[in-house]
C-alpha cells in the first residue's frame, strides 16, 4: 500500500515545517538552519530609486535547469528591456561556472552564498529560481536587503509561509513577481474583463489540467557522474529541510520528494490555479479535498510524489476550481469557466463564450484570437516594466498567496486523507 507520509506532529517533514516557518520570519535564523556563517539581519533597505530609463541590475540566484533558462533569456532581451546581469550564485561549482560563461563579461560576480549577493549594492533585482523549499527564505531577505523579486513558482513551500511574504512585501513595497508565465497571457486578463462584464452571469466552476507522459518518468533529470561534497554544498541544499547524507538524486531530482516538492502539486498545478483565480477574481479558499495516487512505480520507492493528482477547491467568492494533474498519461480537460447563464472555453490563443440555452438572447455568443501562450520572456519583461512604475506585477504576491494556500491545503488534503478548510481571518487551515 502506498504511504503518504501524513503530516503528523511526529512526523519528521512537520518539524521541518516548523523549523522552516521560524527561519522566514527572521533572516538571521536562515544561516543556523543551513550551518554556515551567520546570516546579516537586513534592516528595511530602501534599494536604490529606479528612474524610467535607468538600467536595472540583475542578480541570479539559482543557475540550474529553469535557472539556466532564466540566465539565457534575460539575456536575450537584456538590451530591449534595459537591464544588466551583474551577479550569479549557485551552491553547485559547475553550475555556478557556466553561468559566468553563459553570460560572458556581465558577469562581474559570482557567489556561492546568496547572502552575499543581496549584500551587493550593485544589485538591484533578483531572481530566485532555486528549489522550493528556499522559495520563502530567499524571498523575504531579499526583500529586506531592498531587491526586487522574481521567483519560481511555487511562492512558498508550505502555506503558512505565504502570509511571511505578503506581510514582508507591503512592509518593503518591493515589487515580487511569481513565474507563472501564464498571468502574462492577455487571453485571462481579457477573460477577466468579460466575467467582470456580467458575460458569464454569476461564475459557478471552472476547470482545468495539467498532464504529461514521459514513459522514463516525470522529474527524472539528468544527473551529474562528477558531482560531489567537493563541489556541491550539500548543507546548503537542506537548509531548513531534514537532514540526509548526501545523495545526487535527491539534489537533482529534487520534484519527487516531500522534503523539497510536493509534486504535480506545487510544481505543475500553480500554472493553472494562477490564471484562473485572477480570471475569475481574487478569492480565499474556504475548503480543499485531494485524491490521487502514486499509481505507476518504477521501482521499490521511485519517488514521494503522486503521479495521478485530483484537487477540488471551493472559494469564499462562491465559486469551485477543479483540477487534474498526471504524469503518466498527457490527455486533460479543457480550460473552462461555467457561469449561471454561459460557458467560456479556452485553449491556446482561442477564447469562446458558448451562452446557456435559456439566456441565449441576452448572452452573445463570442469567439476571439487574444494572446499568445506561456510568453516567459513576456513575464519577466512585465516584472522589469513594474518595478520602473511601481504597478503590481501579473502574478503579484495577493494573487500568489490564494493559490499558495490553496496548493498547501491540497497537499495536506492528500497526504491526511482529510478535507482542509481555511480561515482567512485567523490565517489558519485544519481540517474540517
Amino acid at each position: 500500500m502506498e504511504e503518504k507520509t501524513a503530516l503528523s506532529p511526529k512526523d519528521g517533514q512537520q518539524v521541518s515545517r516548523r523549523t522552516l516557518l521560524r527561519t522566514a520570519s527572521k533572516a538571521a535564523a536562515a544561516a543556523t538552519a543551513i550551518g554556515v556563517a551567520k546570516s546579516p539581519v537586513y534592516a528595511i533597505a530602501p534599494g536604490r530609486v529606479i528612474g524610467a530609463n535607468d538600467r536595472i541590475n540583475i542578480g541570479h540566484i539559482g543557475v540550474g535547469g529553469m535557472g539556466g533558462g532564466h540566465l539565457r533569456m534575460i539575456r536575450n532581451q537584456a538590451q530591449a528591456i534595459n537591464v544588466a546581469q551583474v551577479a550569479v550564485c549557485d551552491i553547485y561549482k559547475p553550475r555556478l561556472e557556466r553561468a559566468k560563461e553563459t553570460i560572458g563579461a556581465d558577469a562581474s560576480k559570482a557567489y556561492h552564498d546568496y547572502r552575499k549577493l543581496l549584500e551587493d549594492k550593485d544589485v538591484d533585482a533578483v531572481l530566485i529560481a532555486t528549489p522550493e523549499h528556499w522559495h520563502a527564505i530567499q524571498t523575504i531577505e531579499s526583500m529586506e536587503a531592498g531587491k526586487h523579486v522574481y521567483c519560481e513558482k511555487p511562492m512558498v513551500r508550505y502555506p503558512e509561509e505565504a502570509f511571511k511574504v505578503l506581510d514582508a512585501q507591503k512592509r518593503t513595497g518591493k515589487v515580487v513577481q511569481i513565474g507563472s508565465q501564464g498571468c502574462s497571457d492577455e487571453k485571462w486578463h481579457r477573460a477577466h474583463e468579460l466575467i467582470k462584464s456580467g458575460k458569464l452571469g454569476k461564475v459557478l466552476w471552472s476547470q482545468a489540467s495539467y498532464c504529461r507522459q514521459n514513459p522514463a518518468g516525470e522529474w527524472n533529470y539528468k544527473i551529474d557522474d562528477d558531482a560531489s561534497p567537493d563541489n556541491l554544498d550539500w548543507q546548503a541544499f537542506l537548509g531548513p529541510a531534514p537532514k540526509r547524507p548526501f545523495d545526487k538524486e535527491r539534489f537533482f531530482r529534487w520534484r519527487k520528494y516531500w522534503d523539497y516538492s510536493a509534486g504535480i502539486v506545487t510544481d505543475l498545478f500553480p500554472h493553472r490555479f494562477h490564471p484562473l483565480v485572477l480570471s475569475v477574481g481574487m478569492a480565499w479558499p474556504k475548503r480543499v479535498v485531494s485524491s490521487g495516487g502514486r499509481y505507476v512505480e518504477r521501482s521499490l520507492k521511485d519517488r514521494d510524489v503522486a503521479d495521478t493528482v485530483f484537487v477540488l477547491a471551493d472559494y469564499d467568492n462562491d465559486t469551485t476550481i477543479f483540477l487534474a494533474g498526471c504524469t503518466e498519461n498527457e490527455q486533460g480537460l479543457q480550460d473552462m469557466i461555467r457561469g449561471t447563464k454561459a460557458t467560456m472555453i479556452l485553449g491556446g490563443q482561442r477564447l469562446e463564450i458558448k451562452p446557456e440555452k435559456p439566456y441565449a438572447d441576452e448572452i452573445d455568443a463570442l469567439t476571439e484570437t487574444v494572446g499568445r501562450g506561456e510568453p516567459q520572456d513576456v513575464h519577466e519583461a512585465n516584472w522589469i516594466d513594474c518595478i520602473r512604475t511601481g504597478k503590481q506585477p501579473n502574478c503579484n504576491v495577493e494573487l500568489a498567496a490564494r493559490v499558495a494556500v490553496t496548493i498547501g491545503m491540497a497537499e495536506r488534503a492528500y497526504r491526511e486523507d482529510k478535507c482542509m478548510v481555511f480561515n482567512p481571518a485567523t490565517r489558519e487551515i485544519k481540517p474540517g
